[in-house]
């Protein structure tokens, strides 16, 4: 078992971009004032186990429906691609069902706002190139960081305005893109090779 702090804090970034969870603020609050009460504990600790299951699973689960991590990777581009576009635009491309305050916390917060389809193929993707270790901590890491976000979206809310977030959630945007295409031209190198 070899920690590495530079593969950790890479991961950590990469997983904290993708997860966007200071960008999802505003959908966290608008959220709040629908259900009443969100339950960050369990959102935190629900999207953290589901993150480390698919590390782990994520592989053998595609191969048994017959897909190779390229081609979820590829697929998974295209997702974070939207996601960043979304947040660089300010559009919505992705419309989501009305929620009740009991499924709240688990759907959409903890999936698949948090353990969406970009950070588990981030995830697959990361595990192509970093020691699983390095990967776990960078997970809780983010599970804490999310929590703590969770916990306090409207005082964040208060300090940093709306603009704030905006700037904070375009910034993040043009990083994701830059992911994106990455992940992208990476993945369809090895498909076509």
């Amino acid at each position: 078992m070899e920690l590495s702090l530079k593969e950790i804090f890479t991961a950590f970034m990469v997983l904290f971009a993708v997860i966007d969870i200071i960008g999802n603020i505003p959908i966290i609050i608008d959220l709040r004032k629908k259900v009443g009460h969100i339950q960050s504990e369990k959102a935190s600790i629900i999207a953290g186990i589901i993150m480390i299951i698919f590390l782990f699973v994520g592989k053998s689960l595609l191969n048994l429906i017959g897909i190779d991590v390229n081609s979820f990777a590829v697929a998974g581009a295209f997702v974070i691609f939207f996601i960043a576009l979304e947040m660089v635009l300010g559009i919505t491309l992705y419309k989501d069902d009305e929620h009740s305050a009991v499924t709240a916390s688990v759907f959409p917060l903890a999936f698949p706002l948090m353990a969406g389809p970009g950070s588990l193929t981030t995830l697959l993707s990361l595990r192509a190139e970093f020691a699983i270790e390095n990967i776990i901590v960078a997970v809780i890491c983010n599970v804490i960081v999310i929590y703590i976000v969770l916990k306090t979206s409207s005082k964040i809310e208060n300090i940093i305005g709306t603009n704030g977030i905006n700037i904070i959630r375009k910034i993040f945007g043009v990083i994701l893109l830059a992911i994106a295409v990455k992940l992208f031209a990476h993945n369809i190198k090895e498909l076509l090779a």
